[in-house]
């Protein structure tokens, strides 16, 4: 008995032991925690890039993309109708000073239309030096946030030259980093202090079994005396008074202060100028094989553009597979989403202007497996989405977002 109880301590002293020499830097920020058809049928990252990987502090990375609004949204996931744009990364180490949707600036959260693409611009400033992992995302109402593709972002410097001044509507310039410092500790000084005074004049007192027997006994009169009462009236009158004087002097001296604004912006998505029609593609057939990790689709496309095309690139929850036979733009065989060799096409000749063709792609790459994709068959919504890229001779690109249920094999 006496060895069980020891070795349980010991386990649990390791375990402290462990937690507190574990590293400080966090390289994910929940971007598997959803469920696999929330991250593939939802939104649709593509085109996601950072202007620089390298900068001091004080310097600015901006972070472009677009992304597409699926059709085929999950029927278990409200709709995007207050849905709010931001970036992940591990606390203040940068901030956000500018934010676009298609070329608008962007505050409030706002409404996505199904079946829409949209460009986004995030501008971030260096604030504390290290190495840090950072995401776009997007805040869905009751749904939880769908990450977009990550990247290492080296901040070197001083942390102490960091500025953060903003010039008010009134034309003052104030320092963010230490605006209205004093006086929020202050407040909370005051309110610690007295909350900490009103606890101490009672627990002063005999507590617990001489109270429970002073009321046992019918003399609970005698817990609150005339005093306790005293400064109880006190504090409920002078309290209140306090509050609503500092108000009405805060009130005088920023009588232009305007409140946080919680209204839904309506951006319009792109004009339809990827696709626009050009291409159809209709999902037949999809099966995921288990042992090897293999996706295996076919698929009718039909070519309404009057150039021939080929399939170049299909994406799905930031992963993508990429036909090797095809060399097109953005091909970062170093990213570790990216499956460089990982699209493979039993016909990968070209689809001439106005030909149907039935095409059968294997995305192939343990990718499924360690981004936790291959639960898709556990869900109870088994279905598929992402976005498959085609491309002409000539280097256009059309994007079309295919969306198919998914049967499991195990062999």
């Amino acid at each position: 008995m006496f060895i069980h109880i020891k070795s349980y301590v010991a386990s649990i002293f390791m375990a402290l032991v462990f937690l507190s020499v574990a590293p400080n830097n966090a390289y994910a920020h929940g971007e598997k925690a959803l469920e696999p058809f929330i991250r593939m049928r939802t939104i649709q990252w593509y085109d996601v890039q950072w202007s620089q990987e390298s900068l001091k502090v004080n310097d600015e990375v901006v972070v472009t993309g677009k992304f597409h609004v699926a059709e085929d949204w999950p029927r278990s996931v409200p709709k995007p109708d207050a849905a709010y744009l931001n970036v992940a990364i591990p606390g203040p180490v940068l901030i956000r000073t500018e934010r676009y949707l298609n070329g608008q600036p962007w505050v409030s959260s706002a409404a996505l239309k199904l079946g829409g693409d949209y460009d986004f611009k995030i501008v971030l400033k260096a604030r504390l030096p290290g190495r840090y992992h950072i995401h776009p995302f997007f805040n869905l109402q009751d749904a939880g946030a769908v990450m977009g593709p990550g990247h290492w972002v080296e901040v070197t410097g001083d942390a102490a030259t960091f500025t953060n001044s903003v010039k008010t509507i009134s034309g003052e310039t104030v320092d963010m980093e230490t605006y209205g410092l004093v006086n929020g500790v202050s407040w909370h000084v005051l309110w610690i202090v007295l909350g900490t005074a009103w606890l101490l004049w009672w627990v002063r007192r005999p507590l617990f079994i001489p109270r429970f027997k002073m009321l046992k006994s019918g003399n609970e009169d005698a817990l609150i005396t005339p005093l306790d009462k005293t400064i109880a009236k006190g504090i409920l009158v002078v309290v209140p008074l306090f509050v609503f004087g500092a108000y009405a002097m805060t009130d005088s001296q920023h009588p232009n202060a305007i409140p946080l604004q919680a209204a839904l912006d309506q951006i319009e998505p792109l004009p339809p100028t990827v696709n626009n029609g050009a291409v159809n593609v209709k999902m037949i057939r999809t099966e995921y094989r288990v042992p090897v990790r293999t996706m295996n689709m076919v698929a009718q496309i039909h070519n309404y553009s009057d150039q021939p095309i080929r399939i170049g690139e299909f994406a799905s929850a930031n992963l993508r597979f990429i036909n090797p036979s095809l060399d097109q733009p953005g091909k970062n065989e170093e990213d570790t989403l990216v499956a460089a060799k990982g699209l493979v096409i039993d016909d990968d000749k070209l689809i001439q202007p106005g030909e149907t063709k039935t095409v059968s792609m294997a995305a192939a790459d343990a990718l499924w497996e360690t981004e936790k994709l291959d639960g898709l068959f556990r869900d109870a919504d088994s279905r598929m989405g992402g976005l498959l890229f085609l491309y002409d001779p000539s280097g256009k690109r059309y994007i079309a977002s295919i969306s198919t249920s998914v049967i499991p094999k195990f062999d």
